[in-house]
């Protein structure tokens, strides 16, 4: 037997509001999808697995067992696949070993005060000694040459005249590792968006989500505000990053440090009345 307010769940429907707010954010991913070829059944199949996963995670409400049934009239997903699905174990999502490798060297290299300048910035790093330090600080398993090279490849650094290397802020995303911009699509637009659903849910306490919007603006003042986003955001970041290396230093060991973070910043602009 489902429960009556199961049945509600199902039946009563979403307010329009959420659907038309819905259909503006699912229109930039179904882009993605069109263009790495994923068709709308491979979609949906995409979706009826990830229905069933949200609830096994987080639907175990009022002690009452979560049987078939019940997923099913919360979902809409069939009884039959309901039962094959709750089965199979829920994948974890792990970044690529470059893609975590690379992510910490880069945290050290703009949060680590031996890696910094005077005024707090990522200094340029010999090949043979501080950035070989640097990658053997995070794994031995890994030949600082073999990241070097990704990173040169990515456009993540680049080289001067003597041989030392630079950090290239405004690349800290690869434009060119698809492996690497898939794993940070994910992470980051799964982040924004649990942290504005837990707003749009009414849970407390309500987590941070800001943003600045004007319109009526020329390209050219579009531009200023885009090279003054970059500027400031990296500001933030490093900032935010230094704080970051210090408490997971003083957090090592600690017997409750299963907590991570993910702070942001993004810059849209478009032609009105595009979307």
């Amino acid at each position: 037997m489902t429960d009556s307010k199961d049945k509600n769940i199902a039946s009563s429907g979403p307010p329009v509001a959420f659907i038309k707010g819905l259909k503006r954010l699912l229109k930039p991913l179904i882009r993605a999808m069109i263009a790495q070829r994923l068709t709308y059944p491979a979609l949906q199949e995409l979706l009826k697995r990830t229905y069933v996963e949200v609830v096994k995670e987080g639907f175990h409400s009022n002690n009452k067992p979560l049987t078939a049934s019940r997923i099913s009239v919360m979902t809409g997903v069939h009884r039959k696949d309901v039962k094959k699905l709750r089965e199979e174990e829920i994948s974890e999502f792990k970044p690529p070993e470059n893609v975590s490798i690379g992510a910490r060297a880069i945290g050290l290299w703009t949060g680590y005060a031996r890696y910094l300048d005077a005024n707090g910035k990522p200094r340029p790093l010999s090949i043979k000694t501080d950035f070989e330090e640097l990658i053997e600080a995070i794994s031995k398993d890994v030949r600082p040459r073999t990241v070097l090279d990704e990173w040169l490849r990515l456009g993540i650094v680049e080289t001067d005249e003597d041989d030392m290397l630079h950090l290239k802020t405004s690349a800290f995303i690869p434009r060119d590792g698809f492996d690497e911009i898939a794993y940070y699509y994910g992470r980051n637009l799964h982040d924004h968006i649990a942290s504005a659903t837990h707003n749009l849910l009414g849970e407390s306490p309500a987590r941070l989500d800001r943003s600045v919007y004007y319109n009526k603006l020329t390209p050219e003042s579009v531009k200023i505000l885009s090279q003054r986003s970059e500027e400031l955001s990296m500001e933030v970041l490093q900032t935010l990053s230094k704080e970051a290396r210090k408490l997971v230093e003083k957090d090592r060991g600690k017997d409750n440090a299963s907590q991570r973070m993910n702070f942001g910043v993004y810059f849209y602009e478009e032609e009105e009345g595009d979307t």
